[in-house]
Formats: structure tokens, sequence, C-alpha cells
């Protein structure tokens, strides 16, 4: 997870600028507090540890410590974690540590809420592509840890042949027959088919998985009747919370969902200064250089 390191910083630096002017005017530079997130409705907790390092990139002296485990269960008004140190520093931090948190607990809830529609089926849940640009790595951690399956992480690491591939080239066996010559052997390599036919071209030139875009649930149980003990099916296109029991039980081993990642709603959390740190105020030497978000000196 070595790339979200860098969009913290970028979300960090968008949002502070040159300073937290309200903070720097409004609070003593010695003030410690205690503040804590909040679950404001039930959730799979997810992102903790990208809100610790929010706030110590603002401020190393804050003290984050969570209340709960990643994937965890959180209730409605459950303390995810606490916040302890100086003011400026966590209020500076709050919004880009909130907005993490808040966007990868919604993609773990929104995921676990598909797993547990297809319980029983033998049906995995599985990612997408269609995630927020730059954020490939978090939303499919989110997608992990809310119980889904992550498909590859990009165009790099498998071979998936779709049909503007078979159109551009001219068909299902010349594309898979390409395909296999040219990759790894360790590469997946799944095709879209249209057809029974196509199906079965693509098996006998070397597919490993057939993938079935916006088949209706009766063209999926005949598929997975006759393909199904041979390959890996995975569904595809329009799922959702309504229509994906009736897809997993079509004998189908995969459904992936684009929904997971670019519609998942953003999960209610808040943040809660509770009062002064029971710890006491740590005075830095003058000698030492200023936060520029803060105006805190950095230790």
């Amino acid at each position: 997870m070595s790339s979200w390191r860098e969009l913290l910083r970028r979300a960090l630096a968008e949002d502070i600028g040159s300073g937290d002017i309200t903070s720097h005017l409004t609070l003593p530079a010695d003030l410690e507090v205690e503040a804590v997130l909040l679950a404001r409705s039930e959730m799979v907790v997810c992102g903790l540890q990208l809100a610790a390092n929010a706030f110590s990139e603002v401020d190393s002296r804050i003290r984050f410590t969570a209340a709960l485990e990643e994937g965890a269960i959180a209730s409605c008004d459950a303390p995810l974690a606490v916040a302890c140190g100086p003011a400026r520093g966590i209020l500076a931090a709050e919004r880009t540590a909130l907005n993490f948190v808040a966007r990868m607990s919604g993609v773990a809830t929104t995921t676990r809420d598909f797993v547990e529609r297809v319980t029983g089926t033998g049906a995995e849940i599985v990612d997408t592509r269609k995630t927020l640009p730059g954020w490939r790595v978090l939303d499919k951690y989110a997608v992990a840890v809310g119980g889904g399956t992550n498909h590859r992480a990009g165009l790099f690491d498998a071979v998936l042949i779709k049909d503007n591939h078979i159109a551009a080239v001219g068909g299902v066996v010349a594309a898979v027959e390409a395909a296999r010559l040219g990759s790894p052997a360790h590469l997946w390599l799944q095709v879209e088919v249209e057809s029974e036919a196509d199906a079965e071209a693509a098996l006998e030139a070397g597919a490993d998985s057939l993938l079935l875009d916006n088949r209706s649930p009766e063209e999926l149980r005949a598929l997975a009747a006759r393909f199904g003990a041979r390959t890996i099916l995975e569904a595809s296109g329009g799922v959702d919370l309504e229509t994906v029991r009736q897809i997993a039980e079509t004998g189908v081993h995969r459904i992936s969902i684009g929904a997971l990642t670019h519609s998942a709603p953003s999960a209610d959390i808040s943040l809660e200064v509770r009062g002064k740190a029971a710890l006491p105020s740590r005075h830095a030497a003058d000698s030492r250089e200023a936060h520029p978000a803060t105006g805190e000196v950095v230790v």
C-alpha cells in the first residue's frame, strides 16, 4: 500500500494549503485536547491506519489509538479511535483523516452487503477497475476488508480479452491464440464471450475463465450447466443488491460489481473534541522549525 502515502500528502496539502487560519487564530499553540472518531451509522471499519498517518503527518506529537480493528463491524455512535495531542494539529488533519476513513469504510460496508446477499451460494463478489483515479490500491484494499475478492489490479497483471479486442482482431479464437502465444505462462487469461459457441471456442483455444457480461439469469444458468465444471465463470453487468442473489444462484463462480467502488456511499463518521488531553502540554524549544500547517513546532 505504499502508493497511498503520496496521495495522503497531496490531500493534506490540498486542504491545509498555507495553514489552518481558523485554528491558528482561535486556539492557543500549547493547547492539547482529546478527540474521538465516531461511527454515525453501522459500518465495516476500514482505513484507520490512513487516519493515523494523516494526524502524524501534520504533527508527530499526536497520539492516535484505534478502538476497533480493520474489518470490525461498528455500531452507530461507536468510537472508532481516539486522537490526543495539539489541538491545532488535530483539527488541521481532521477532514482529510475523516475523508479517507469514510470512503474506505463505505466501500467495505457496501462490499459486505453484497457478500451477505450471496451467502451459501458459493459465489464470490469481485471488484473491477472502476475505481476512483489514484485510489486503486485503497479501493481494492477496502473491498478485501469487506469480504470481497480482488480482480486484476490493472491492465498489467492479467489478460482479459473483451468484446473490443475480439472485434478488432476478428474473432475469439484469434484473440485467445495470440494472447496465449505471447503472454507469460503465469498470467490468468479470461475471455468475454457472447454465446455458447464463443465460450466453447475460447476454452478450446486455452482460456482459463469466461466473462459473461449482461447475460440474463436464464442465459447464465444455461452457460453454468454446460461450462461450470470446466472453467471459472464470472457474471457482470448491472448487478445490484436486488439481483445479486438470483445471479449467484445460477451457478456462476464469481460476480464482478463496479458499484462496489464507483457508487459506494461514504460512511458517516465524525470527530468530536471531548476536552483537554489528560497529558500535560509539551513546550518545544524556540529554535525548532514551525510546521506550516499548524504553526506548531516540528518534533
